[in-house]
Formats: structure tokens, C-alpha cells, sequence
């Protein structure tokens, strides 16, 4: 187990540095001029001149590279051109918000996901199955920007339940304010005991959460019923069914416990796909994320947060395929030969 362990965080680590040269490489063949967008396009040439110098433009591109490489260790990720401050700062101050929509979602498709495919799978066929199997292809299909507009259309134009945009109303910092204690805003409001602050951050993380756990829902639940159809046809299942254990049983530990190593992986991978799936859905409901972060710094041509941002995905998705790995190899001991 530590062998394939080491195997595989050895890769993560290899396939990490690689990316690093590829995204800096195509950062560089963008059409632009980084010291321009530093000081703005009115700039004298000596000021451009003395900026290029300063940000290290002038040097060959793989001594900036191996610069660009030793900052991130020592974390140094460069500043962001648009705002003038450290990336990293950047990143700190908005990625609280991100995680908490993306725990939220992956907690709705976790349950949403798993119960969905175990109720199709006991009906194969029916109207239910059939139902579920509808639900989950347009939770695949469906663009999240564009679910996520239909649900403000009918829950706050027509039912009028929910708000539209933002992660708090505006109103709180005055009657109720957030005594920052993680930067989880939402969490914060919970353990400080502000029950107006929680209330109102549910209310305006159920739209977007729904709509970021759409995809991974719909993919747990086809998932699940996949396996489980196949588990179901092995022989002990016949052999636990012929010993009376009731149906509920067979479902929901026999096959569903076989059924998970398959789930897992996509489980793990959606947590990937979200971190970069919640960009279209902060912009759509105006979440203070790193979507609107990134988004802005693409239309600028803000190069060192474009390359942290595409960074970050990608360790998050190294991150989440390692973790895949290990608790496959823990489930089922034959994965860790390959």
C-alpha cells in the first residue's frame, strides 16, 4: 500500500511540473504585452521599459520559467496586474466563498446522487427508473449558466422564494455582521451563533449549490445504477435473496457496498470538475468567488492569475484522482497492482 501510495503521488507531482511549463509557455504566446496592461496603454515607453525590466519580462522565457517556478515554492505567485496585489492574497481572500459552494454541492449530488440511482435501480423499467434516468441525462447535459438562470426565473421571478445573487444581503453588515474567525463566512455565522447571518447565507447558497451539483448528480446517479445492475446479477446476491433478506438490504449494503469503488472515482473527479464548474455559476448568481476573480482577469490579460487560477485546478484535480486512488486501493486491494 505505501508503494502504490508513493507510485502515485510521484505521478501527481511529475504531471504537476509538466503543467506548469506547458501553462507558462502558452501565457507567453498570448498577443499582449503584460508591462502594458501593468501600467495602463497611455503609459510613456520609458515607464513600459522600466516595468517590463522590473516584472522580468526582458529575461530569456526559461529563466523567467524557472523564476516563475521557485516562486511558487517559496510562495511567491507573482502580482495580479489588474489589482496590483499578490495572487496569492487574491486567491485567499475569494477562495473561502468557493469552497463552501462547492461543499454544499458535492453534498447535494453525494446524497442526491447515490439515493437517486439505488431508487432506480429497484425498479428497473418503470416510470420511476425512467424518471430518474431523464433527470440525471439533463443534469449532465444541461449548461450550468443556463440552469442557473432558469431557477432565478422560477424560484425568484415567479414563486418569489429565494434571492437572486450574492452570498449574503447586503443589510447584514449592519443589523447582523459576520465576526470573521476561518474567512468561511458561512461557518463563521454558524459558530459565532449569528442565526440571522446563517439563515440568510442558506437562503442564498441553495440556487447556485443546486445548480453546481446538477452535473455530478446526475453522473453519481446514472453511475450507481450502472453497477448496482451488474452487482445485482452476481451470485450472491441471488444467495442473500434466497436466505430472505429483505430487498431494502440487498440494495442498500449487499450491492451497494460493491457498487462504491466505481462511485468513488466519480465522486472524486466531479470534486475537480467543480472547482472550475463554479466559475460560470459565481458569475451567473454574482458569487464572491475566484470565478469572478478569474473571469475578470481573462478579459484584462492578467497572466499571473490566469496561470495561479489554472494551477490550482489542476492540483485540485491531481489532488482528488490521488485520493481516488488510495481509497480504491483501501476498498478493493486488486487496484493497487496496476
Amino acid at each position: 500500500m505505501l508503494r502504490f501510495t508513493l507510485k502515485r503521488l510521484l505521478t501527481a507531482v511529475v504531471v504537476l511540473l509538466i503543467l506548469t511549463l506547458v501553462v507558462f509557455l502558452m501565457t507567453r504566446l498570448i498577443p499582449s504585452n503584460p508591462a502594458i496592461v501593468y501600467v495602463g496603454p497611455k503609459a510613456p515607453p520609458e515607464v513600459i521599459a522600466r516595468v517590463t525590466a522590473e516584472l522580468g519580462l526582458d529575461r530569456p522565457i526559461f529563466v523567467q520559467y524557472f523564476e516563475y517556478l521557485g516562486g511558487l515554492f517559496t510562495g511567491d505567485w507573482g502580482n495580479s496586474l489588474s489589482t496590483k496585489r499578490p495572487v496569492l492574497l487574491e486567491l485567499a481572500t475569494r477562495l473561502p466563498a468557493t469552497l463552501e459552494l462547492i461543499a454544499a454541492a458535492m453534498a447535494i449530488a453525494a446524497l442526491g446522487g447515490v439515493t437517486l440511482g439505488v431508487l432506480a435501480v429497484r425498479r428497473p423499467g418503470r416510470i420511476l427508473d425512467g424518471a430518474i434516468r431523464f433527470l440525471s441525462i439533463g443534469g449532465v447535459s444541461m449548461p450550468a449558466f443556463w440552469l442557473g438562470l432558469l431557477l432565478q426565473l422560477f424560484f425568484v421571478g415567479n414563486l418569489k422564494l429565494l434571492p437572486a445573487t450574492g452570498q449574503f444581503s447586503n443589510a447584514l453588515e449592519y443589523t447582523n455582521p459576520i465576526t470573521p474567525v476561518t474567512n468561511f463566512a458561512l461557518f463563521d455565522s454558524l459558530i459565532t451563533g449569528n442565526w440571522a447571518a446563517f439563515g440568510d447565507g442558506l437562503q442564498h447558497l441553495i440556487l447556485p449549490a443546486i445548480t453546481l451539483a446538477a452535473y455530478p448528480l446526475g453522473l453519481m446517479a446514472r453511475m450507481v445504477r450502472s453497477a448496482m445492475l451488474e452487482v445485482l446479477g452476481q451470485d450472491h446476491i441471488f444467495t442473500a435473496r434466497a436466505y430472505g433478506l429483505p430487498e431494502r438490504v440487498v440494495h442498500w449494503k449487499l450491492a451497494l457496498k460493491n457498487a462504491l469503488p466505481s462511485t468513488v472515482t466519480v465522486f472524486g473527479l466531479s470534486i475537480a470538475y467543480a472547482l472550475t464548474g463554479t466559475f460560470f455559476v459565481e458569475v451567473v448568481f454574482n458569487w464572491p468567488g475566484i470565478g469572478q476573480f478569474i473571469t475578470a482577469a481573462m478579459v484584462a490579460v492578467d497572466y499571473p492569475t490566469i496561470m495561479a487560477v489554472t494551477l490550482l485546478g489542476a492540483a485540485a484535480y491531481l489532488l482528488s484522482n490521488f485520493v481516488v486512488d488510495v481509497v480504491q486501493a483501501k476498498i478493493d486491494p486488486r487496484v493497487r497492482i496496476s
